[in-house]
């Protein structure tokens, strides 16, 4: 099979998207006929039909649905390595990327971010940061995609290596109103006789409560399923429901939201993370410096220091 070349995988792309040769072409700046014969020579390398012709425009068929998540990946990747070595260019003597859950993007790891820069051994290095879900931490570090991860200790991990990190405590957020807000504490089994504002399904926060449910032999009833931890607390405001978040997000909003922050009393509702890596004797130095200082920052962080629900 003869290489595949990323502007020809970029026009696939493009054409899945759009629907449409010409569209395509407007958008990548290419007339609709190159598109097309680059089209016919990739279909002629990979040996398949990637695009049919249907009512409403091109779609992909079952194989060229396939190419299109490699091609995604593949360009995806390209960009990376444009941005890393851009970086470079500019003097920037190391560069890291870090691939961390909704949960520590949410809580602490920009700050520790921010003040691992801040230091003097840390001039000169980079430091991008995507969230994503636990598990697709996990294999964006298998797969390549990053060289240090920030993901529930509960994640299945596998060959990875890892390093603890923070923790934090999930509570039920709830409006004054409520039958469960003057609680000093709650168990997860009792908030399951109300409505529930949720988190995706994939998220870790979802999958826990979810398995705390089924051992439980009940089941969530969800009013509302949103995307981030502040729009599940602005429902939460409008009475449509609870919602179990982490405590050290939920305060932040619960003053501004009017809002009452009890903590679950399950064995389960401490959660730890843990900064996972490939191998930590193959980090880059300036991946490594990282790595130690977060760690070092984790275990400074004195109980004193966590935030407090009143």
């Amino acid at each position: 099979m003869r290489d595949l070349d990323l502007t020809t995988l970029r026009l696939f792309v493009a054409v899945c998207a759009t629907g449409n040769m010409a569209r395509a072409g407007e958008q990548e700046n290419i007339v609709a006929s190159a598109i097309s014969k680059r089209l016919a020579v990739l279909e002629d390398t990979v040996g398949v039909k990637l695009l049919e012709r249907r009512r409403h425009g091109m779609a992909p068929t079952a194989a060229g649905e396939t190419l299109l998540e490699h091609a995604r990946g593949m360009l995806a990747g390209a960009d990376r390595v444009m941005r890393d070595m851009a970086g470079y260019s500019v003097g920037v003597k190391g560069q890291v990327r870090i691939l961390a859950t909704v949960s520590s993007m949410a809580e602490s790891l920009p700050d520790d971010v921010a003040a691992f820069l801040q230091q003097p051994s840390s001039q000169g290095i980079r430091v991008d940061v995507e969230e994503r879900f636990s598990k697709d931490v996990v294999k964006g570090l298998k797969e390549g995609s990053a060289s240090v991860g920030i993901c529930w200790d509960a994640a299945d991990m596998d060959s990875l290596q890892s390093r603890p990190y923070r923790s934090d405590h999930l509570a039920i957020v709830v409006y004054p109103s409520h039958a469960l807000a003057g609680r000093k504490h709650v168990s997860f089994e009792e908030t399951l006789e109300f409505d529930h504002v949720g988190l995706p399904s994939s998220s870790a926060v979802q999958i826990m409560l979810t398995q705390a449910a089924a051992i439980a032999g009940k089941v969530l009833n969800y009013r509302a399923i949103v995307s981030t931890f502040d729009a599940a607390l602005k429902v939460v405001h409008a009475q449509l429901g609870i919602s179990i978040v982490p405590r050290e997000i939920a305060q932040t909003f619960a003053t501004s939201f009017d809002l009452r922050v009890i903590p679950l009393n399950d064995p389960w509702a401490q959660r730890r993370f843990a900064i996972c890596f490939r191998d930590i004797a193959a980090l880059s130095p300036a991946a490594r410096l990282l790595v130690d200082y977060l760690a070092a920052r984790a275990i400074a962080t004195t109980p004193e220091e966590q935030i407090t629900v009143p």
